[in-house]
């Protein structure tokens, strides 16, 4: 909104121009998502503590009977702040920004959704996971076709690490888009389960897609860096930095001891953006390079259940594996700290397979 109506003033007012550069305004984005986030968060925590929305707690697994009744829907802080600043600052008539953020919107829609049934029921069920998984499909293939679809679209996809291997899938694209939106939306939701834990990660990969999508934006860059142009893609920077200004604002509140939950609201959402972006920026096979610490977490709650319902053991403590490590005897801070670190490094890694290919 601001770059339509501010950017052409500089032809009266050279000041203006600066509007013009993406870079500029990932960074306005940034900044102004977490100031709305430090604005809104308290205003938000108090309504929500005075509607008692309280997170239920499973009674199985670690003790954090400390943690029952703290605010969710936490999410709700990083969307709106996202949201409004992507608006504020990004290209509205980018088809590939709405994509995103349509199904930002529509993810967050169910998270509610599940997130307002586990509250008013007082239980951690919610939505049935049969009607969870319909909803994330068919969202997810239309995001899908949306982008098969387009005049311009290639159905090779890039492969890490392999310069000139790039497998054409054809309308095989669509089900492998649709699953890898699914796929990283329910992988961040199994993530949420500590203070800190699932928003840094998002965070990271987020930086990561950062980069990614500005220089797939950018036919020089993209050419240099041997990936796939995608014309307009740049604008999604300024989606990826608003997210990690909204990410940030919700940290202040949810940094243990959390004062906030992320809640299904967030995480579904959260996870189905970066499977959008990874899908619109054609970095499909690289999100579980970056995203490798939500693929730990979903491979260990399926080799869990794999493996106890063949032989009636179960690999893990508990499922996801950071239950495992709690049930180990480590600290919640150190967990949250060292997947961190391992995020850090796995988007290192995806960077700089882009010139190892």
């Amino acid at each position: 909104m601001l770059y339509h109506l501010l950017y052409p003033l500089s032809a009266e007012f050279g000041g203006f121009n600066v509007f013009r550069y993406i870079t500029f305004r990932t960074g306005a984005a940034t900044l102004t998502a977490l100031f709305i986030a430090f604005v809104v968060g308290p205003m938000l925590i108090r309504r929500l503590e005075e509607l008692r929305v309280g997170q239920p707690i499973r009674e199985i697994g670690p003790d954090h009977a400390d943690k029952a009744g703290t605010p969710t829907m936490g999410g709700l802080l990083i969307l709106l702040s996202l949201l409004i600043s992507v608006l504020l600052w990004s290209s509205l008539d980018n088809r590939l920004v709405w994509i995103v953020v349509g199904l930002t919107c529509a993810y967050g829609v169910l998270g509610f959704v599940d997130d307002y049934r586990k509250v008013t029921q007082g239980s951690s069920a919610g939505i049935s996971v049969t009607a969870k998984l319909f909803w994330q499909t068919l969202l997810a293939l239309l995001v899908a076709l949306a982008i098969y679809t387009d005049p311009g679209f290639d159905a090779r996809i890039s492969v890490p690490f392999f310069k000139n291997f790039e497998p054409y899938l054809g309308w095989l694209y669509i089900p492998l888009a649709t699953f890898i939106i699914v796929a990283a939306s329910n992988a961040v939701n199994l993530t949420d389960g500590l203070d800190g834990l699932a928003i840094g990660p998002v965070m990271i990969t987020a930086g990561t897609f950062l980069l990614l999508a500005y220089a797939a934006g950018h036919a020089g860059i993209a050419d240099y860096l041997a990936i796939k142009p995608v014309p307009g893609a740049g604008h999604l920077a300024i989606f990826c930095g608003a997210l990690i200004g909204g990410g940030l604002g919700f940290l202040w509140f949810n940094a243990p001891p959390a004062q906030l939950f992320m809640g299904d609201v967030g995480s579904l959402a959260l996870g189905g953006a970066l499977g959008a972006i990874a899908v619109v920026i054609r970095q499909e096979i690289l999100l579980a390079v970056v995203g490798g610490v939500f693929v730990m977490e979903a491979l260990s709650v399926i080799v869990q259940v794999a493996s106890f319902k063949l032989t009636g053991r179960r690999v893990f403590l508990m499922a996801p594996i950071h239950h495992h490590f709690e049930m180990q005897g480590w600290a919640e801070q150190k967990i949250v700290v060292r997947f961190w670190i391992i995020s850090i490094v796995l988007g290192l890694v995806a960077l700089s397979s882009l010139k190892l290919r």
